[in-house]
């Protein structure tokens, strides 16, 4: 029988934990570009490969292993996803060709990071709180990768500049392995009876519903640009700062800058989400970041202009997970939110993959990302659009429930 202690404060406490190591340890590879492809002797292009394929494939299993969860449990399905990362991880520090890494990077760590990341954790938060106080715990929540961007990339640069990036990966593999340890907080509970209306709904219901609904498709569109534009960054802004001239250093502050600022950007948006439009919210986000980062290209790229671009960009980070997972419960209720938010995330990630994948193909042609910032900042434009005539009632069946 499960315990009772299982509350929502203790779900959201080690929810927040694994958030944390998952995103935060993922958030080295942007570190890792550099001296990697320099002893190793390969082209930027090979590692964005591979980088890019974890980013495919932890999208692409992404709504499968969230209905996995849905089935046989998140805790399972949690544990066997830090195994994966971890060991992911650890091999990557063995590697060298860019087939390889493709291999643990790509695809081990791809297959962790789905089952440890932002659907699957946030559904399981989402499950024991009551809708008054939903879009402030998944803010909460959404905030915990960024304070582990805040802290483990730093300590990953020290790592990597004393004492190699191989180390610095044995390391945060060893970290990563502690979500197996923490998943088993994240039990589901057992399963209420269906309340009074409409009978429960099956997945495949669930599933046509969704995917014919207009809102849901312009929300995972819009969710597309989310990830071609923070995984763009996260992987590829540090390199970038390298050949205008900068220190090592200097992205790796860049990146604790925005994990720091996303903290308070991600739960000032995430209340805001109690009181306003998750939509509107969602658009004026993408036209700030359009905002921000053509301020930060046309104006001289220094040390000083990095770290406040570094801080405004990071305000809009990951807001955009807490209102679009909100979205995702008030549309269509809570019985099915992991597999979802995994299509939706299935979406960013394509975004993501995208977004590393071709900053790596025009790097390599051009010399420069002059090219792939501007489309950044159009496609951030496009999402603004996308999100203004989302229908966000709840659905007829799952107004019953309070969603």
């Amino acid at each position: 029988m499960q315990g009772s202690w299982r509350t929502p404060a203790v779900v959201l406490t080690a929810g927040t934990i694994i958030l944390f190591i998952s995103f935060g340890a993922r958030n080295i590879f942007g570190l890792l570009l550099d001296p990697m492809t320099k002893s190793l002797g390969w082209s930027v292009a090979g590692f964005s490969d591979a980088v890019s394929m974890q980013l495919l494939i932890w999208g692409l299993t992404t709504p499968i292993t969230a209905a996995l969860a849905d089935r046989f449990g998140t805790a399972r399905m949690v544990a066997i996803g830090g195994a994966l990362y971890a060991s992911g991880m650890f091999l990557t520090s063995q590697v060298t060709t860019p087939l390889e890494m493709t291999v643990t990077a790509g695809f081990m760590m791809g297959l962790g990071l789905s089952a440890t990341g932002f659907p699957m954790i946030l559904a399981a938060v989402t499950k024991r709180v009551d809708a008054k106080r939903r879009s402030l715990f998944l803010g909460i929540g959404s905030a915990a990768g960024s304070s582990g961007q805040l802290l483990l990339v730093p300590l990953g640069q020290q790592f990597i500049s004393t004492q190699g990036w191989a180390f610095a990966l044995v390391v945060f593999s060893a970290i990563v392995a502690s979500i197996v340890l923490l998943s088993f907080t994240l039990a589901d509970p057992k399963r209420a009876p269906a309340p009074s209306g409409p009978a429960p709904q099956a997945m495949g219901a669930a599933l046509r519903e969704a995917l014919t609904h207009r809102g849901f498709i312009l929300l995972s569109t819009g969710y597309f640009v989310c990830g071609f534009q923070i995984q763009f960054l996260g992987n590829h802004f540090p390199k970038l700062l390298i050949e205008e001239g900068l220190g090592a250093w200097v992205g790796a502050t860049a990146i604790a800058i925005i994990g720091f600022t996303n903290i308070l950007g991600t739960l000032a948006w995430g209340a805001m989400g109690g009181r306003w439009r998750g939509k509107n919210l969602l658009s004026v986000i993408y036209v700030l970041r359009s905002i921000v980062m053509t301020l930060f290209f046309v104006l001289p790229i220094t040390a000083e202009s990095t770290y406040v671009f570094s801080a405004a960009i990071g305000f809009l980070w990951l807001a955009t997970v807490p209102l679009t997972s909100g979205l995702v419960a008030r549309i269509f209720g809570l019985r099915y939110m992991a597999t979802l938010t995994g299509i939706v995330f299935f979406s960013h990630q394509l975004g993501s993959f995208v977004g590393v994948w071709l900053a790596g193909k025009m790097f390599v042609g051009t010399g420069s990302y002059d090219t792939i910032w501007w489309t950044a900042v159009i496609l951030g434009l496009v999402a603004a659009l996308l999100h203004y005539p989302i229908d966000d009632r709840p659905v007829e069946r799952t107004a019953p429930q309070g969603a």
